[in-house]
């Protein structure tokens, strides 16, 4: 099978195409024909430090969505021909970006009938993310106020759907340009984070930094008293920033993406619902996934850009 892969660290230049045996499906396993693959900004990162998968070689990628080929020993769930979608086990399930992965079945949930491959291998990890930092973590429901960083990215767009679908109050941190789109999406307010200054936002319930750095920090002004932040940056919550969150009276937390079958089948029915949906900002072929990284990598992108390593059309 065709998969890209690297010898070394550096920029997408070090990506190439390679041929690797094609993997066999374990107990419990399956083997899936990938479609479409999701590029997330977690992939550059690992290309370009190793990140938690140290040396390469390696295969990158996490989000898949394709055809089951083969199923293992005790697969109850799918037969080949089924369409599914989900998220390898991250960090060191990955391999997405090849033609064919092999991973526990209850990874995978059924694509819905109604998106292309494409639009389903967008979803799964930044879904995820947006739905375990919302709706697990911070346990967002109606009427609260939720202020979501970087809002037209691969993570924030799919979190200001979610959390409109959870009846909360959505505020965006995007640039102007970008507005129009996530109103479309259901952003109730929206700052231009080049002129304004989102800190002075006060009572919200919950914030999702998706960026770092200082937006943690000042983030924590616009909590109410039991607010919570959740970053998805952070591997661990520092003990400034801890700190600083038990002064104002509001928590503080910091999460990794896990697999999550149950997430993953109520991701899939706001999808059938028409009430998420992933912005394809760019679709290319598995050969160019160095392209690809480029383009994501310019941090100018809206929604996700995703990989075509099978039929796009197929539903």
């Amino acid at each position: 099978m065709r998969a890209i892969s690297q010898d070394v660290l550096g920029g997408p230049e070090v990506l190439k195409v390679i041929e690797l045996p094609r993997p066999e499906p374990g107990p419990t396993e399956v083997l899936v024909r990938v479609h479409a693959a999701g590029l997330n900004p977690t992939d550059w990162k690992h290309r370009a430090h190793g990140g938690l998968l140290g040396k390469p070689p390696f295969v990158l990628g996490w989000d898949v969505s394709g055809v089951v080929e083969e199923v293992g020993p005790g697969v109850s769930l799918y037969e080949p021909g089924d369409e599914v979608f989900g998220m390898l086990r991250y960090p060191f399930g990955h391999g997405a970006f090849a033609e064919y992965v092999t991973a526990p079945s209850r990874t995978f949930v059924p694509k819905p009938a109604d998106v292309d491959h494409v639009q389903a291998g967008a979803l799964p990890l930044a879904a995820l993310t947006a739905w375990q930092a919302l709706v697990d973590t911070a346990g967002v429901r109606s009427g609260q106020r939720v202020l979501v960083h970087a809002a037209a990215g691969g993570v924030g767009h799919l979190a200001v759907q979610i959390a409109k679908a959870r009846g909360a109050h959505v505020i965006g941190t995007a640039s102007a340009a970008k507005h129009d789109f996530l109103r479309s999406l259901g952003a109730d307010e929206l700052i231009d984070y080049r002129t304004e200054d989102f800190a002075a936002l006060r009572d919200v319930d919950v914030v999702l930094d998706t960026i770092g750095g200082d937006y943690g920090p000042r983030s924590l002004e616009t909590l109410r008293p039991g607010g919570s932040l959740v970053s998805i940056v952070l591997s661990r919550v520092d003990e400034e920033l801890a700190a600083k969150a038990l002064g104002l009276r509001v928590r503080a937390r910091s999460m990794l993406v896990e697999p999550d079958h149950a997430a993953m089948k109520a991701i899939a029915a706001l999808v059938t619902a028409g009430r998420l949906r992933a912005e394809v900002a760019a679709a290319l072929p598995l050969q160019e996934a160095a392209k690809a990284h480029e383009l994501g990598e310019t941090n100018r992108t809206t929604g996700k850009i995703v990989l075509e390593v099978g039929p796009s059309t197929a539903k």
